[in-house]
């Protein structure tokens, strides 16, 4: 098979007939291609995708390093170093400029492939068919002459010449701006139809609101129609809200650091210090000192701990999301398959006649299961439920659908509730069924919701109220079936004509028991301050009898119907929101509804959904949960974070994570904001209370690049702290600095420049020529002690266990050996401008690094007695 034409040499695909298309684009409309020639076509016409911002490679992260104005003030001061006649420090300045970049090229670099991995997980997929059989890809991989299957719900993949349609709509408004779902057909149209009009046709990036159909692949990537206006955009990944508040406050910051050098290099200079030393001294404190690379470690920690979320099955979507779990206050969940488990069985039949063979023959008819190339049944869990138990008792799918072939159907949908199929009978030798007459004719096979199909039936068994209301006590789904015989089908099928004038068949009970870890689940929101609402489209004896079990349901909380919703005003739902904890017979466009008045009341929700009615309640939501294996390509299109098992357990997991994550930032914020506290303090009262400049610009630069590179970045992986879901939500626009940090970052920082400043003193009486050295390693220690102590903002270092973060310890080691080298190598004495410490000296050094670690032990004590930051 020849490689197929360019699409743009043939645009007006439109008008042309499926056969016509086919043979242009040398596919089959039936098998679709080969796999060999879809490989040689992808090689052709690159893969299905839209432009992206160009990623910087390696060497442009590696040179971006050295782009920051405070990086570029330190090479101007190596420079001016080298001119004053200082080689020796020029070169070192130099060596740690280059270290510094060396660290902040692997952080970034990590950063950008974890991102990269988020994005391919991420990544929307197709339904095609190749060499006959039905295959899920990566909707990357689709190449012209492709034969793509649509079902409702997907995010068509590319631009298509439809072959074949069953009631398929698209919404097309992001493309054409037509509000309304366009109903599609397979008819050739003229040639010089407009692209709104353009029926048989399906573009890529639209949606299917309803229906099922097929399309050959005539365009991929920047080919397609939306291809051709991504083609003028372009952009690049937006900023976290943290992000944001974080940059302003490092831009806040650098001007008050360099007010304090400015002072500290006058005062210097007025007391006879050397004017290079003094400005170098600044020029490295205010490097030092603003926290330039705080953003950046924002996006690392979130994206890498984005990464280890999938592991525990959820994939977070956007970043932002990664900040507001910490805030959710309530979580309104589906019930099928996310708190339960999915598995449908029929637990119980009922039927008012005697010829069970008839029910059986509906419950295998009238099911939309399919069978794949390797001859197993696939389909949802309510149809797989239903053949199921319609093959136990000797009711075939596949030899029924030979016998009584489907010719026509209306899919079931969220407003009526119902799924209708139409079957010929043969001409001659029927098989048996009740009422079924001479051979030839149609047969009518409806079932759906009992509330919806029952006022269609023409009479019902006096007691079928009552069985239902039994059924769905039970905690049973409950389906109703009924049928009808036709002579003719209408032209035009129609749900008010063909679901008319039933006969009542019976009720299948199905039951889908909760899932073993949901009920812990729900008692762990509970415990974080975070309230759990079931959302189900089931009977409300169902939902209530599911909702008890778990503990969703207790004594005060209220079960709604969506036909009582409805009758609500705005007032009084917002009044009873609160109180609700079971939205039962709900349509999904009234989960928007749910969403906006719990937000009205302050609340912020996470909304779970699946299907693309789900979209506007997934988008308004806080934090919008598609369903990874069920869900439709439009809700994760919609949603913020996609539950790759489609477990309630698994939403939970993300929130005590993304709990995590911003406890982490804030550790991470605590300890360099108060490292580098700790430094301007140290320098910047020195000369006021009549003692030298206590340490050389080089020293300044050594202890921000050993202390704030590794044992900063380990916070990351500080696990989970003791009860982290038995606190309250945060508030979203609740301040990085809350409950108690900026006073932590001024009184330990204050700590720790008097704790260096003794050192200098008591040294300097005692006539030590070590005191530089004894104030350089104080100040490093100290901040290794502050960095073990503040792992947690309540428990003791020691209840946590100096193993239970091992990255950490490890830096922590590296370290305090890096800065035994800078004071013991002979080598490192005249770069550094140090001397061994006699034992005595560094034995007072240790103790009196340790005075910040026991300090900030003191103040978690206070913490957890209600003594100090009380607004905890």
């Amino acid at each position: 098979m020849a490689p197929a034409p360019d699409p743009g040499e043939t645009p007006l695909w439109h008008g042309s007939s499926v056969e016509a298309t086919a043979e242009a684009l040398q596919s089959d409309s039936r098998r679709g291609l080969t796999s060999a020639e879809a490989a040689r076509r992808l090689r052709r016409h690159g893969p299905n995708r839209l432009p992206e911002p160009v990623r910087r490679g390696p060497w442009r992260l590696l040179l971006g390093q050295f782009s920051d104005f405070m990086i570029l003030v330190l090479i101007a001061a190596a420079v001016v170093s080298g001119l004053a006649g200082e080689p020796v420090d020029a070169l070192a300045i130099l060596v740690i400029v280059l270290l510094n970049a060396l660290i902040g090229f692997v952080q970034e670099y990590r950063a950008e492939r974890a991102m990269a991995a988020l994005k391919r997980m991420a990544a929307p997929q197709a339904s095609v068919i190749r060499d006959g059989r039905d295959l899920v890809l990566d909707a990357s991989e689709l190449v012209p002459g492709d034969l793509v299957r649509l079902e409702a719900g997907n995010v068509v993949p590319a631009d298509l010449r439809l072959s074949e349609v069953a009631a398929l709509r698209c919404e097309e408004a992001a493309l054409t701006g037509e509000s309304h779902p366009v109903d599609k057909s397979s008819a050739a149209l003229p040639g010089a139809a407009a692209l709104a009009e353009r029926a048989n046709m399906a573009y890529k990036g639209t949606q299917v609101s309803h229906g099922r159909g097929l399309g050959l692949v005539v365009a991929t990537g920047t080919a397609t129609e939306l291809g051709r206006i991504a083609a003028l955009l372009s952009g690049g990944e937006p900023l976290t809200p943290l992000q944001k508040r974080l940059a302003d406050f490092g831009r806040r910051l650098a001007w008050g650091v360099l007010g304090l050098c400015a002072m500290l290099f006058a005062a210097g200079v007025a007391r006879g210090g050397d004017i290079t030393l003094m400005f170098l001294t600044a020029v490295s404190l205010a490097v030092a000192a603003i926290p330039e690379a705080l953003p950046a470690v924002v996006t690392i920690s979130l994206a890498l701990g984005a990464r280890r979320m999938v592991r525990q099955q959820a994939l977070i979507r956007r970043l932002p999301a990664v900040e507001t779990l910490g805030s959710v206050t309530y979580i309104c969940a589906d019930k099928t398959g996310t708190l339960t488990q999915n598995r449908m069985q029929v637990a119980r039949t009922w039927r008012p006649a005697a010829d069970a063979e008839s029910f059986y023959r509906a419950l295998a008819l009238n099911n939309d299961c399919r069978f794949g190339a390797d001859g197993r049944v696939q389909g949802d869990a309510t149809e797989l439920a239903l053949y199921q138990a319609a093959l136990a008792q000797g009711q075939d799918k596949r030899r029924l659908d030979h016998d009584l072939p489907r010719v026509a159907e209306l899919p079931f949908d969220a407003v009526r509730k119902r799924m209708s199929t139409a079957h010929r009978f043969p001409q001659t030798n029927p098989p048996p069924l009740a009422g079924e007459g001479e051979g030839g004719g149609f047969l009518v096979l409806v079932k759906g919701a009992p509330e919806t199909l029952l006022p269609l039936c023409r009479s019902l068994p006096t007691d079928a109220q009552a069985v239902l209301e039994e059924m769905a006590a039970a905690g049973l789904r409950v389906m109703a079936f009924a049928w009808r015989r036709l002579e003719t089908l209408p032209a035009a099928l129609d749900a008010v004509e063909l679901e008319r004038d039933l006969d009542f068949l019976g009720f299948a009970g199905l039951q889908d028991p909760p899932r073993p870890e949901a009920r812990q689940a729900v008692l762990d929101c509970r415990s974080a301050g975070i309230t759990p609402v079931m959302i189900t489209g089931d009977h409300p004896a169902t939902a209530q009898a599911i909702a008890r079990e778990l503990g969703i349901l207790d004594g005060d909380g209220e079960v709604i119907t969506g036909p009582e919703l409805a009758r609500l005003d705005a007032a009084e739902f917002e009044r009873r929101v609160a109180d609700i904890r079971v939205y039962a017979r709900v349509d999904p466009e009234q989960k928007l509804r749910i969403v906006q008045a719990l937000q009205e009341r302050g609340e912020f929700v996470a909304m779970t959904g699946d299907g693309v009615n789900d979209a506007p309640a997934l988008k308004a939501a806080d934090i919008g949960v598609a369903m990874g294996r069920i869900g439709t390509d439009v809700a994760r299109e919609a949603a913020s974070l996609v539950l790759l098992d489609d477990n309630f357990a698994t939403i939970v997991a993300a929130v005590k994570q993304g709990r995590r994550i911003y406890d982490n930032i804030r550790k991470f914020v605590k300890y360099t904001m108060t490292s580098n506290s700790g430094e301007i303090w140290t320098l910047f009262l020195a000369p006021f209370i009549g003692l030298p400049i206590p340490l050389l610009p080089i020293h300044i630069l050594w202890i921000n690049l050993v202390t704030d590179g590794l044992p900063g970045l380990a916070l990351a992986a500080e696990p989970a702290e003791r009860g982290i879901m038995r606190r309250p939500p945060r508030h979203p626009k609740e301040s990085i600095f809350a409950h108690g940090l900026w006073l932590h970052i001024l009184w330990v920082g204050l700590l720790m420049g008097g704790v260096c400043l003794f050192t200098q003193a008591w040294a300097i009486a005692h006539g030590s020529p070590n005191w530089q050295a004894m104030v350089f390693t104080v100040l490093t220690l100290s901040q290794m002690g502050h960095v073990l102590a503040i792992r947690s903002e309540r428990d003791s270092f020691f209840r946590q266990g100096p193993l239970s973060n091992r990255p950490l310890l490890a830096a922590v080691l590296l370290t305090f050996a890096l800065q035994m080298a800078a004071l013991y190598l002979p080598v490192l004495n005249p770069i550094f401008k140090t001397a061994p410490l006699s034992a005595a000296e560094l034995g007072f050094c240790l103790v009196l690094s340790s005075v910040l670690f026991f300090g900030v032990e003191l103040e978690k004590w206070g913490i957890r007695r209600g003594w100090v930051y009380r607004d905890r």
